[in-house]
């Protein structure tokens, strides 16, 4: 039987998940794997699974935003996935946190709507200690300027009336806002898998909620590239952690 929204059936997918929001980055992450196998595509969910160093990967794109990414989340886990990665962007909210640079998010400030309606509102969304560590060892391999801490995770993404707070989370140390991470930390927790993430800052968040925002840069472009292979390299180290 096929789930309903990712059209994957149960063990479609391997252990090891890489979460993009776009689906073509999706389709970029899964032209570095070998012998690359196309699922499904339906809505934004587009599916693909390969090998990376003999080791089965699967990538699933999320699409924008959190009720998206729990949707992909909770279906990929019933197709069998165990460990959760989202490769994705972000908005810095530090001036130390720069365009190009990569964040690992150990956990997730819940500012979203889906995860207020699946664990309690003092529920953290914290990300696996494990993967965290295999992303910053993966990152810092490959000599990248690379960040670890909170992220923000907001449905929001232009600013209206409302303050969206972005001074008050910079002041109390959140290194970044994106749209996913808050979600797809707390379906891993409900379902006991692992999750983590690693994002490419392209923009600062406090300019960017005003539409001062251009992502389309080779200084983003390379970090995503980099970040994509920190990932994949840190499903490696999972791997052989795995194995010991």
């Amino acid at each position: 039987m096929r789930l309903p929204t990712l059209l994957l059936s149960s063990g479609q997918l391997p252990p090891y998940l890489l979460l993009p929001g776009d689906p073509a980055r999706a389709a970029q992450i899964a032209a570095r794997l070998d012998q690359t196998e196309a699922l499904a595509k339906n809505r934004e969910f587009h599916s693909y699974r390969g090998l990376y160093r003999g080791i089965s990967v699967g990538v699933v794109s999320t699409g924008v935003g959190s009720p998206g990414a729990a949707i992909c989340a909770e279906e990929s886990i019933h197709a069998g996935a165990q460990v959760l990665l989202r490769v994705g962007t972000a908005g810095s909210l530090q001036d130390n946190v720069t365009d190009g640079a990569l964040v690992v998010a150990t956990g997730a400030v819940r500012g979203d709507g889906t995860s207020q309606q699946l664990l309690p509102a003092e529920y953290p969304a914290v990300a696996d200690h494990e993967v965290v560590d295999a992303l910053w060892r993966a990152a810092n391999t490959l000599e990248a300027r690379v960040h670890r801490g909170v992220a923000v995770t907001y449905d929001a993404f232009y600013r209206g009336v409302l303050d969206l707070r972005f001074g008050i989370l910079s002041q109390a140390g959140a290194l970044c806002v994106e749209m996913e991470c808050a979600a797809i930390f707390c379906v891993a927790l409900l379902r006991g898998v692992k999750a983590g993430a690693i994002l490419a800052i392209d923009g600062d968040a406090r300019q960017s909620s005003t539409g001062a925002y251009n992502p389309h840069r080779e200084v983003v472009h390379s970090a995503i590239d980099l970040e994509i292979t920190a990932a994949l390299e840190a499903i490696v180290h999972l791997s052989q952690g795995e194995d010991k």
